[in-house]
């Protein structure tokens, strides 16, 4: 080690005023964090994680912070610079060449109306100073390096074109590009599938070793942390409760908080819920039949059609009432596209919907919103499907505005607040804006809003994955409860394994845009017959420092697209039946 640390902090507090009075957001946080070395800051929403990253890259005082204590940061040079009194010309230097960060939504880090292509390649031309054709052709080689399909059309695509997993590998590849000597990740695998997580991961640890950059963990993922981390601190309302080496954290954690938090976490292995509740010959409440969704590229001067991708390609499966179906498959494999083609959110190509008996593919004005009562969504990102104009209030209860126009305005907040308190937010709350609650907090909102109408099917797109553990064990619970209570279908999508077998009744993995193998969840997740899905199992994070497995990145592993010339289609292999209700594609497509 050297003489100094990278990162020194010592008696950091961030404070905020507000109508109520001043919030301490953190309170006397200390640390320090040497070159090569992973710290992993821990604890539930609004323990303050993400203010210490912020402050950290003096970013917090934009978002109306005041900062007291030191940070001091030895810089390539070996000058150590104190980050709170630099001035921006500093700080400029400092952000990307120095410290850089991967940020936790990154629909909303990213700029709209920019080209991937052109955002990666701004930071390379500012930081690195080269001409804008050799910044394009590094752009698509970090596009490749964080294992993004079809790297050279990506660059021209804006960020709303790709799925979230997507955005947040493209931000990844932002925050290596200058090779920083701190990387600051704030949940940087929140939306990311188990596969690439893994690479990704291998790819943070290979620059480690490279350049031996220090790398803050931000995160609620107890798995991950015992995948990457040298130690970690637990935080709880702005302080550090615990601060350990990994194992003896895990072993011997001393702190209740913190033995409550490894409690919480959810293992794969510890089973599957049983189809009890759901009849055998009862009639599905969702049945999906070829469905087919692609999507046009154009090209030349003319824009004409060239090629079209193969989103959902033949897709079928049913739900029975009181059941769930997990849909999972790694980022771009078509998992939400599919979920937003049942809500007709957009238009499939071919196939049909039935939801309740009802074909939904034939709808449309008046016929269409009244079908939709009976299916509900809950989306990806929360921050993106709230309108952050709107009071929570106006957001919750907007589907009983459209659909159960006889409600009072005070019978609607009676039961918005009650939506509100059964996934584990204040009714206060109401009267809040979106930017005013933290990532987990605005998913708990999103999942309020798609219970009001009480729906017979809840598409549910990573409904968890932006809340602590502690959080999604209760909304876990709470979806099960009201799945019980009041028969409703789900289809879980989810890259979380161990969540997904705690929810689901079946599971069904996805690859390119098709199903590759489905069945009883017990039968899929515990004797995998497709190559694909033992890929999956295989790269779950498991939550033991013992079990720690050394990632490698597997560059020979072909980085599949699903873009094919005009005429040219995927080959069609059919599901066949290895055992009672488990199906496996017989040939890879």
């Amino acid at each position: 080690m050297t003489q100094a640390p990278l990162l020194s902090v010592r008696d950091l507090s961030v404070s905020f005023n507000t109508r109520a009075g001043r919030v301490d957001a953190v309170r006397g946080l200390e640390f320090d964090l040497w070159p090569g070395e992973t710290l992993a800051i821990v604890g539930e929403s609004g323990s303050g994680k993400s203010v210490t990253a912020l402050t950290v890259m003096r970013l917090i005082e934009r978002e109306g912070g005041r900062i007291s204590g030191s940070m001091a940061l030895t810089r390539r040079s070996g000058e150590v610079v104190d980050l709170m009194t630099a001035d921006d010309r500093m700080l400029r230097q400092i952000r990307g060449n120095e410290i850089s960060m991967i940020f936790q939504e990154p629909m909303t880090s990213l700029n709209p109306v920019l080209t991937i292509g052109t955002q990666l390649a701004e930071v390379i031309i500012l930081h690195r100073k080269c001409q804008s054709g050799e910044a394009l052709a590094e752009a698509r080689r970090l596009i490749e390096r964080v294992r993004i399909p079809d790297a050279a059309r990506r660059l021209t695509q804006f960020p709303h074109e790709l799925s979230g997993g997507m955005r947040q590998r493209v931000m990844i590849a932002m925050a290596l590009a200058c090779q920083p000597r701190l990387l600051i990740a704030d949940e940087p695998t929140t939306a990311l599938d188990v596969t690439v997580q893994a690479e990704i991961l291998a790819l943070i640890r290979q620059l480690q070793d490279e350049i031996g950059m220090a790398l803050i963990f931000i995160t609620h993922d107890m798995g991950v942390v015992a995948e990457v981390a040298d130690r970690v601190i637990v935080m709880r309302h702005g302080e550090k409760v615990e601060g350990n080496a990994l194992a003896p954290l895990f072993a011997t954690p001393r702190n209740p908080y913190t033995q409550a938090l490894l409690a919480a976490v959810p293992r794969l292995g510890m089973g599957s819920p049983l189809l009890e509740n759901v009849k055998a010959d009862a009639q599905p409440v969702l049945a999906v039949s070829g469905l087919v969704k692609r999507f046009p590229i154009t090209g030349g001067l003319l824009k004409r059609t060239v090629a079209m991708v193969h989103a959902v390609d033949d897709v079928s499966f049913e739900i029975r009432k009181g059941e769930t179906l997990g849909l999972v498959g790694e980022s771009g494999c078509g998992k939400t596209t599919t979920g937003r083609a049942l809500m007709r959110l957009i238009e499939p190509t071919e196939g049909s919907i039935r939801i309740a008996g009802q074909e939904m593919t034939g709808l449309a004005g008046d016929q269409l919103r009244a079908a939709r009562r009976d299916i509900q969504m809950v989306f990806q990102d929360p921050y993106a499907s709230l309108n952050p104009r709107l009071q929570i209030i106006t957001s919750v209860t907007e589907p009983l505005v459209i659909h159960r126009p006889e409600l009072s305005a005070d019978e609607r907040r009676e039961i918005a607040a009650g939506l509100l308190e059964r996934v584990g937010l204040k009714a206060e709350y109401l009267d809040r804006y979106p930017h005013q609650f933290s990532g987990g907090q605005r998913q708990r909102v999103a999942i309020a809003r798609a219970l009001a109408l009480k729906p017979k099917v809840i598409v549910a797109d990573e409904p968890v994955s932006a809340l602590d553990v502690s959080i999604r064990a209760q909304v876990i619970e709470l979806l099960v409860h009201l799945q019980r209570e009041l028969g409703v279908a789900y289809l879980f999508i989810s890259h979380d394994m161990a969540v997904v077998e705690q929810m689901s009744h079946r599971v069904a993995v996805m690859h390119m845009g098709r199903i590759v193998e489905m069945g009883q969840s017990s039968e899929v997740l515990n004797r995998p017959r497709h190559a694909y899905t033992q890929r999956l199992l295989s790269s779950v994070p498991i939550p033991d420092p013992a079990l720690r497995k050394v990632r490698v990145i597997d560059a020979a592993r072909e980085i599949r697209s699903p873009v094919y010339p005009l005429g040219q289609s995927p080959i069609r292999s059919p599901l066949v039946e290895v055992s009672g209700g488990h199906f496996v594609q017989t040939e890879a497509a």
